[in-house]
């Protein structure tokens, strides 16, 4: 299976694209989709052509993207909620599902603790992926991202054969 992990940004979203066989995750892609500080409404297109095109590239089967969180400051909060919008009709025009993950559980499922600093993240994404190219802090989230779909996945595929085997 193919995951597309997201972490979006109105400036600036991350992308991580692993291959899981088995317990096996593989790097496949990472980056950063920078659409700078333009009219609002031009960056929103930007993201979604752009995320298409990654899609169209790299054709995963399912997409993961981190939940917004409330910030102290409400535009910043709303503008964040509107580019994830976007890049939400991307991959479901693509015919993607997309399942939300809390920032908490996230880095609980990279790092073991759900409040690590970005540069816990980075560092694990570097141990556990090994990426051919230094990783910027939107492309670790967005791999890390991808990495938690693909142990929630699994565990639920577990779940699921344990219950067939009671019933």
């Amino acid at each position: 299976m193919r995951i597309l992990g997201v972490d979006p940004g109105s400036r600036r979203t991350g992308y991580g694209v692993v291959d899981i066989d088995g317990n096996r995750i593989t790097h496949v892609a990472h980056g950063v989709i920078a659409v700078g500080d333009g009219e609002f409404i031009a960056r929103l297109g930007m993201l979604f052509t752009d995320l298409s095109s990654l899609i169209a590239e790299h054709k995963p089967g399912c997409a993961a993207m981190e939940d917004v969180f409330m910030a102290r400051n409400a535009a910043s909060a709303l503008k964040l909620g509107q580019a994830r919008g976007a890049l939400i009709a991307a991959c479901t025009h693509a015919g993607l599902g997309v399942t939300a993950y809390s920032p908490t559980a996230v880095k609980q499922a990279v790092v073991g603790f759900g409040r690590a600093e970005k540069g816990q993240v980075q560092h694990m994404i570097q141990m556990l992926l090994k990426p051919p190219s230094p990783l910027q802090e939107d492309a670790a989230d967005a791999l890390a991202v991808a990495i938690c779909h693909a142990n929630h996945s699994r565990s639920q595929q577990r779940m699921a054969a344990a219950m067939g085997r009671q019933a």
